[in-house]
């Protein structure tokens, strides 16, 4: 059942093969994400906003902040990767950035309003991609593994989904709407 809670739409999986098709699809989740979200999001109250997914679980209002700092850590490892060769970057801890005041309580139109900048700026680049681009790789220092920008996609795609049915299955649960 937490297994479930945690990962509404499964764990992401790294396709062998990417496709053109799985790209555009990709990409096109994370241009639509912003706005998905916040018509989910908007008419939900502080006191929903502060209620927690799933049992020892981040707020609403947690997510929608992590969504805007996890994205901003892709997208500069995206500038990294098409700048420098195979760069190591860096890894940050989600859970501590969550405790954070900006993402405990900063009021969700902030972080809305940077979501939808930051994925504007990002799916401009991401279209901007040519095959030889998409083969280009950067390590994880925990881990030590190669990820090719175009998994990159595929996995911030499945993120933005991940962070959306927690969302909305909670809402659902709830009866919000």
């Amino acid at each position: 059942m937490m297994e479930k809670l945690k990962y509404p739409i499964g764990k992401y999986q790294i396709p062998q093969n990417i496709s053109n098709v799985e790209l555009i699809n990709w990409i096109e989740i994370i241009e639509n994400h912003p706005k998905k979200i916040n018509l989910l999001v908007e008419n939900l109250s502080e006191e929903q906003l502060d209620t927690p997914y799933r049992p020892e679980g981040w707020t609403i209002r947690q997510v929608l902040h992590h969504l805007g700092d996890s994205h901003t850590n892709s997208y500069i490892r995206f500038k990294w990767t098409l700048t420098e060769n195979q760069p190591i970057i860096k890894a940050y801890s989600e859970a501590k950035w969550a405790e954070l005041e900006d993402t405990k309580s900063a009021p969700i139109n902030l972080g809305l309003n940077y979501l939808f900048a930051l994925h504007g700026k990002w799916v401009y680049l991401l279209k901007s991609l040519t095959e030889e681009d998409l083969k280009k790789c950067f390590i994880h220092p925990e881990s030590n593994e190669k990820v090719s920008l175009a998994q990159n996609i595929g996995l911030y795609a499945w993120h933005c989904e991940h962070h959306y049915e927690h969302i909305n299955r909670l809402i659902i649960k709830e009866n919000w709407k």
